[in-house]
């Protein structure tokens, strides 16, 4: 029942297209600096459609297959990658990557092939009107931003005035995404912001942490991916910094960021777009695709932190390509009507219940108006002893008196500069 298939790029340009199945590239990463995060969110990603063809006999009466393609997080390769397998009836890409976003988006905008980039990417893509074929929901970076600072906000009693907050980022268009809005933050909130980045991979990061030790900030948080999350932690520990003022985003908040630093790694904190428990439908997965001989890894990542939201960006996939069935009333869609029904998914509790994933996200709609969901994020906790994240709070809503100006500046430059009219005419 499993259809998921690796192409080498030489291997993908030679193939022809399948028109009989519902065709979803992964733009994966099992290499490279950045594969302990790559890998479960894969397997996760992959695992979901193997579920629904082995379970419901595909979306619609039409099997999935999945399309994996290997980037090493490399921008020319994910773009590579996307040439290789558009012409294969692609439906939706998540690249997983801020650089390859950034690459892919003016050719999805020609091709007219949605992009799905879950809590990463361009930001100012929430914008529909301008970016027809580009999706960021349930949340983007400047949520993310905005969230971590009403925690700390109301950790310290509604007022940050005269506190010292540092970003600590990845040097790169995801790391540097989230600074514009965390200086329109300072302006409304009063703290005193400290930008430190980290040049890819992040593996040496002595000299930022002499600095942060140096400026004894009250807070760090973390813009960080792959090997730099790990090293960042252990860091911190070195020079004592306390792990309940370090927290991370939702990229710098897995299992495999925290185990390597131990105990030392007790109290650390990151924001999650989605909650992390034993669902349903983990066991459903692994009855019907792991012990089937059919899961994309080992089956070990199976309700981690990465695998879950991979799992999570399938089925939101899937559930868009239920609604551009049901809009278009054929099963056998194509790239322009799954964009349709991207833009008309309805996310309820209802249905998340249903799925066998209660409460996994909070409740969303997308709109032409609004391609960015809700923009709602929680703060959890690792504890070491246990090995677990244990969520600290409910989802926090974003500022969106600061973020919806940002986002409509943002997208409105981007179209003037690209010659684009705004619409949500249809």
């Amino acid at each position: 029942m499993k259809k998921v298939t690796t192409l080498a790029l030489g291997a993908a340009l030679a193939a022809g297209p399948a028109f009989a199945d519902l065709v979803f590239p992964d733009l994966s990463y099992r290499t490279g600096p950045y594969a302990a995060g790559g890998i479960p969110f894969s397997d996760g990603y992959q695992d979901y459609f193997s579920l629904v063809n082995a379970r419901d006999g595909g979306i619609g009466g039409v099997m999935a297959r999945v399309i994996e393609c290997e980037t090493a997080y490399n921008t020319e390769k994910g773009v590579e990658c996307y040439e290789a397998t558009k012409g294969e009836g692609a439906l939706v890409y998540q690249p997983l990557s801020t650089g390859i976003t950034y690459q892919l988006i003016p050719k999805v905008q020609a091709d007219g092939i949605p992009l799905h980039t879950m809590g990463y990417g361009r930001t100012s893509a929430a914008n529909g009107a301008v970016f027809s074929n580009v999706f960021n929901y349930p949340a983007n970076y400047w949520d993310a931003a905005s969230v971590a600072i009403s925690y700390l906000s109301d950790e310290n009693g509604g007022d940050l005035t005269g506190k010292k907050i540092t970003l600590l980022y990845h040097n790169s268009a995801y790391g540097k995404e989230p600074i514009r809005t965390l200086e329109e933050l300072a302006a409304k909130h009063g703290y005193e912001l400290t930008t430190i980045a980290v040049d890819h991979p992040g593996q040496e990061q002595g000299s930022q942490w002499l600095r942060i030790r140096r400026e004894r900030p009250d807070y760090v948080i973390m813009w960080g991916w792959g090997v730099m999350n790990q090293v960042a932690i252990q860091e911190a520990a070195n020079i004592r910094f306390p792990m309940e003022n370090f927290i991370g985003n939702w990229w710098a908040g897995a299992e495999h960021d925290v185990t390597p630093a131990g105990d030392a790694a007790n109290g650390y904190k990151s924001l999650n777009m989605n909650k992390v428990v034993d669902y349903p439908v983990f066991a459903e997965i692994r009855s019907l695709v792991a012990d089937a001989g059919n899961a994309a890894g080992d089956g070990s990542n199976i309700g981690s932190v990465l695998y879950t939201r991979g799992m999570y960006a399938a089925m939101l996939a899937v559930e868009a390509a239920k609604t551009a069935q049901e809009i278009h009333g054929v099963a056998d869609i194509d790239a322009s009507m799954m964009r349709d029904g991207m833009e008309a998914l309805e996310m309820t509790a209802a249905k998340m219940e249903a799925l066998g994933v209660p409460g996994i996200g909070p409740e969303f709609s997308v709109s032409c108006e609004n391609h960015g969901g809700s923009g709602l994020g929680l703060v959890q906790q690792w504890d070491a002893t246990a090995k677990v994240w244990n969520p600290l709070t409910d989802f926090i809503e974003p500022d969106n008196e600061i973020i919806d100006p940002l986002i409509k500046a943002d997208s409105e430059a981007f179209a003037a500069e690209n010659g684009i009219t705004p619409s949500c005419d249809g």
